[in-house]
């Protein structure tokens, strides 16, 4: 009987061993990529996205970093208290009005630098050497020579300004709100233009020659033929450039702490970042340093989301 049982069951088919081969090489190729991202999928998983929600459940407790401290349940409390906090408001117009500034003119000053250093400049390899530099030094450094620069006792800036105007001057940049905002837009400027530079050339470089030509035999002004020919074909880099400076400008924090000498107040220059460093490191506040995290990331992310629609609605119209 267990042998009749037996030889009813039907056993699959034998596979050639060609198809073997086949379907190994198959699911090799399929599972290759995965295998080889799966590294940086850890590391991005662990300090990246464990962060994020961290942050975000830390939120919403009284929480303290000492071993065996209570952390209570505190619901939206912290949020309201960002609400109502003047030094938060302060510090929100300042980083609003930070990106402002410095984003559209390092678009503007990159885009512009990008246009003139063509193949046709003698010298363009060095030139764009020059516009480089900034990018790849390195905060701390650019922002204490920029102190120097700007000192109130044997700075350069009050040097030449005392030349210009033919007496003694002694201005304390980094002191007062405006003077201090307006270095810090400037070391800001001058060293992230060059990134807009580098990510529009590449884009000029891709511009169809044969259109541009076409349109100037045509007897298109220059005008013409970059609001029709040119900025069509680089408004993907337009909108990356952009979003990814939003993104830079929103988080701003070594180059204000340093310059103004850690004094993080409203007086000076305070932004959110250096306000949320305050509360963490200075006050041990933690759960309200996330909160006022959180909702930048939040804030952040729906105006990047904003600026991705703008440009293709632009695009489709």
């Amino acid at each position: 009987m267990a042998s009749e049982t037996t030889s009813l069951v039907q056993r699959p088919p034998d596979l050639p061993a060609g198809a073997v081969t086949k379907r190994h090489y198959r699911v090799t190729r399929l599972l290759t990529p995965y295998f080889l991202l799966l590294p940086a999928g850890i590391l991005y998983a662990l300090f990246i996205v464990y962060p994020i929600f961290r942050q975000f459940d830390i939120s919403f407790y009284n929480w303290h970093i000492f071993p065996g401290a209570l952390n209570p349940f505190v619901g939206w409390s912290n949020y309201r208290a960002v609400f109502h906090d003047p030094a938060i408001h302060t510090a929100a117009i300042n980083t609003l009005l930070f990106l402002v500034i410095t984003v559209p003119i390092q678009m503007a000053l990159g885009l512009f630098a990008a246009a003139m250093l063509t193949d046709r400049l003698p010298g363009r390899g060095l030139w764009r050497i020059l516009v480089f530099i900034p990018v790849i030094t390195s905060w701390v450094v650019v922002s204490y020579v920029f102190a120097y620069i700007f000192s109130a006792e044997g700075g350069v800036a009050n040097a030449l300004l005392s030349i210009v105007v033919g007496h003694s001057v002694h201005v304390d940049w980094l002191a007062n709100t405006w003077t201090a905002d307006a270095v810090i837009w400037l070391v800001s400027i001058w060293k992230g233009v060059g990134w807009s530079f580098i990510m529009f050339l590449a884009a000029l470089d891709g511009v169809p020659r044969d259109l541009v030509e076409s349109s100037r035999v045509d007897g298109a002004t220059e005008r013409r033929v970059w609001r029709h020919v040119v900025i069509p074909n680089i408004r993907p880099t337009i909108t990356f450039v952009s979003v990814l400076l939003v993104i830079g400008a929103s988080q701003v924090f070594t180059q204000v702490y340093i310059l103004t000498s850690g004094a993080i107040t409203s007086a000076t220059s305070g932004v959110l970042m250096t306000v949320a460093y305050q509360q963490a490191f200075s006050f041990f506040s933690f759960s309200f340093a996330a909160a006022i995290a959180s909702l930048m990331a939040v804030a952040v992310f729906g105006l990047s989301f904003l600026q991705i629609r703008l440009m293709r609605r632009s695009d489709a119209a």
